[in-house]
């Protein structure tokens, strides 16, 4: 009977992660193509408010539930009330493109966890009728094949799935068809021709006394950038709120503030994903206060309602927060690569999930330093994060608008 359940769930896995791959890989094309046409007209960004404005019209009209985003699959985890809208996949990846065509920084696997849970439990489970601790497993294997699909990280993809539903709770009973899901998905998208952005391989780091100290200092900075992202995320998002009832109207005045700065500033290496900025800050060549600039300008971005998703705006804050911290330690390249996954882990409460991401990304021989970083920013922000339906954290403005 085991083996029959067993040999059950990573079939159910095997399709979760077709549909995660799939739907990932065309994300993922869309975007570098999105990329490539902003970047080549530069005009497009005088358009963001509107096509903010469009977007969230969108959503107001035909959202419903959908407008939760991966939220409501956290709650669906813990509630089980009712079956995804199958309307969530294509909204937000229409929206999604729409926000990195014309300028937005915001970033992709709340697209990418949000299309695989609409397809898997929005569609497939129509019609294997899941329900009760079947469906939260199905839930939580869709988010670990999204994960894993869209980042290119199949054992951290599972391992976040069991771990993002609760900060204080990893569910081991979904992971055959979690790791299942995760890696097919991943094996999906490099089979149909999508690269993912490539890191450098860090050499093996021989720790001593001194580093270690350097790395709790930097984990405890990157757990307060953490807080500080979440924190105004949320805020941002409640005085909005408070101040602009009508819910279109809010990435409208967001698209205008990112026009603002991105000519303040002077620079359009803000906007969208803003993936060179990692490389550059892996290379130990980044500007000092680019974190802080990402940092405000997805803020901007998410918290008036751009869609996309949150975790690339944190891996780039990590990795050039952790370049910066790096010129002053003597090695930029090894403390970037701990932010870029620290800062995530710490904003996320998926420590152990962002340790192996560090190590798929950046090899085996940074694994005590990762470890190290991850579980310090942990402990510094555990009790606040960027998502409100998690269970064991508390956040500013949690109320969905």
């Amino acid at each position: 009977m085991r083996i029959v359940n067993l040999a059950r769930w990573i079939a159910i896995g095997a399709v979760v992660g077709g549909l995660a791959g799939a739907s990932s890989a065309l994300l993922l094309e869309t975007l570098d193509r999105a990329t490539e046409l902003r970047t080549e007209h530069g005009w497009l960004l005088w358009l963001l408010p509107v096509a903010g404005f469009v977007t969230a019209l969108g959503y107001h009209l035909v959202g419903g539930r959908a407008s939760r985003g991966s939220d409501l699959i956290l709650d669906e985890i813990h509630t089980d009330t009712a079956w995804l809208p199958r309307r969530m996949a294509p909204l937000i990846f229409v929206a999604t493109a729409v926000s990195h065509l014309f300028g937005a920084s915001v970033g992709r696997e709340g697209t990418a966890v949000q299309m695989s849970g609409s397809l898997a439990d929005g569609w497939l489970n129509r019609v294997l009728r899941l329900r009760g601790d079947d469906r939260r497993t199905l839930l939580i294997t869709s988010i670990a094949g999204g994960f894993g699909a869209v980042f290119g990280v199949p054992i951290a993809g599972c391992v976040f799935g069991l771990e993002v539903q609760a900060a204080d709770r990893i569910r081991h009973d979904a992971i055959v068809p979690a790791l299942t899901a995760s890696v097919l998905g991943d094996r999906l998208v490099a089979a149909l021709g999508v690269d993912h952005a490539v890191v450098a391989a860090l050499p093996r780091v021989d720790l001593d006394l001194v580093l270690g100290a350097q790395l709790a200092l930097a984990g405890v900075a990157f757990g307060l950038a953490a807080r500080l992202f979440a924190g105004a995320v949320h805020g941002l998002r409640a005085v909005l709120r408070r101040t602009v009832t009508w819910a279109p109207a809010r990435p409208l005045i967001g698209g205008l503030a990112v026009i603002g700065l991105t000519y303040a500033v002077g620079t359009r290496d803000y906007l969208g994903l803003s993936l060179p900025l990692i490389a550059a800050g892996v290379a130990g060549s980044i500007a000092t206060f680019a974190f802080a600039w990402k940092l405000l300008f997805s803020t901007i971005s998410i918290g008036s309602g751009f869609f996309g998703g949150e975790v690339t705006p944190l891996f780039v804050i990590g990795a050039t927060l952790g370049a910066t911290l790096g010129e002053a330690f003597g090695d930029p390249s090894l403390f970037a690569a701990v932010g870029y996954a620290a800062v995530f882990g710490a904003a996320a409460n998926t420590p152990i999930a962002c340790v192996v991401l560090g190590v798929e990304l950046f090899g085996s021989g940074a694994i005590v330093p990762l470890a190290i970083g991850c579980v310090v920013a942990y402990s510094v922000s555990l009790g606040s994060g960027i998502y409100t339906a998690q269970h064991g954290v508390a956040t500013a403005g949690a109320k969905p608008s």
